[in-house]
C-alpha cells in the first residue's frame, strides 16, 4: 500500500472531495485491505494510509453498494456484490454451509421440517435437513436422491425449465414411477402456475399425508442453484397455512440468494 501516498497528491488538493478515478482506486484498495483481514476502521485507515473520516466514507459507500458487509463489533467483510463480478467467490462458497442457519431459523419459526436440495442429474439431491419440532416422521434423508415431478424440492428446481424439458421429466419419471396420481395435463398446468409465482407445492404427491411448500435459490445471474422446502403432515398443512407459509419460504430463499449475489431487481425482469 506504499503507493497510496503518491496517489493522494494526484488530482486532489485544497481538501477537495474524493471523486472519479482516484475514488475508484481507493475503493478497490479498501476491498483489498478487507480481503487481507483489516476488519475495523482503525485497521483499514492504517493499512491504507488515509484518515479515518476518508476511510469511513469509502467503506460506507462500499457497504451501501454491497461490495462490503459491516457487522457491529465484528467489522467489515467482503460483500455479495463481488459475486456479480466474475463469480470467482461463488466457487469457494458452499451451499449447505451458507444456507444452514437460514434453514434452522425457518424450522424454528414454523415448527416444521426444512430441506435443502440441488439438481443432481435427473434427480433432486437432498443436501440438508432440519427436523421440525412436531412429532412427525418424514422419511427423507441427507444424501438421498428423489424424483423431480412429485417433490416440492424437485418442482422448485424446475421452475425455469421449458415446456419440452418439463414434458421429458414427466414422461421419464412416469416410466420409473407409474403410480403417480397427477395426470400430465394437471401437472403441466400446476407447473406453469408455479413458475409464474416463483414457488411450488407438493400436495401429498411424494409421500402419503405429507405436504410441502418449496422455492428456488438463485445466484447473481438469476440461475437456480438449489431449492428449499418446508414439509409437514397434511393436518398441519391445509391450503390456508400453505398459502401463509409461502411468504416465509420466499423470504428465506431470497435471503440465501442474496448471499450468492442475487438481487430483488431480478424479480422485475
Amino acid at each position: 500500500m506504499d503507493n497510496l501516498s503518491s496517489r493522494d497528491g494526484e488530482g486532489e488538493s485544497g481538501g477537495k472531495s474524493l471523486a472519479g478515478a482516484q475514488t475508484l482506486v481507493r475503493g478497490l484498495d479498501v476491498m483489498m485491505a478487507v480481503a487481507a483481514n483489516a476488519r475495523s476502521l482503525p485497521q483499514l485507515s492504517e493499512a491504507l494510509g488515509l484518515t479515518r473520516s476518508t476511510t469511513h466514507r469509502l467503506a460506507t459507500t462500499l457497504v451501501e453498494q454491497r461490495f462490503l458487509n459491516f457487522t457491529p463489533r465484528v467489522g467489515y467483510s467482503l460483500g455479495p456484490k463481488l459475486l456479480e463480478l466474475g463469480h470467482l467467490a461463488s466457487r469457494q462458497m458452499n451451499l449447505p454451509r451458507i444456507a444452514h442457519d437460514h434453514l434452522l431459523a425457518l424450522s424454528l419459526d414454523t415448527g416444521d421440517t426444512v430441506h435443502l436440495g440441488i439438481l443432481d442429474g435427473e434427480r433432486a439431491l437432498y443436501l440438508d435437513k432440519v427436523q421440525g419440532s412436531r412429532r412427525i416422521e418424514i422419511s427423507s434423508r441427507i444424501g438421498e436422491r428423489q424424483p423431480l415431478r412429485s417433490t416440492g424440492i424437485g418442482k422448485a428446481l424446475l421452475l425455469d425449465a421449458t415446456e419440452d424439458e418439463l414434458t421429458a421429466v414427466y414422461m421419464r419419471e412416469g416410466r420409473e414411477w407409474p403410480s403417480y396420481r397427477v395426470d400430465f395435463g394437471t401437472w403441466m398446468d400446476r407447473m406453469r402456475d408455479y413458475a409464474a409465482k416463483g414457488y411450488a407445492y407438493d400436495l401429498e404427491e411424494n409421500e402419503d399425508r405429507i405436504r410441502c411448500v418449496a422455492a428456488p435459490i438463485r445466484d447473481a445471474g438469476n440461475r437456480i442453484i438449489g431449492s428449499i422446502s418446508v414439509s409437514s403432515a397434511a393436518q398441519y398443512m391445509d391450503d390456508a397455512r400453505m398459502s401463509a407459509l409461502t411468504e416465509q419460504v420466499l423470504a428465506t430463499v431470497h435471503a440465501i440468494s442474496h448471499e450468492f449475489g442475487w438481487s430483488e431487481n431480478n424479480l422485475k425482469s
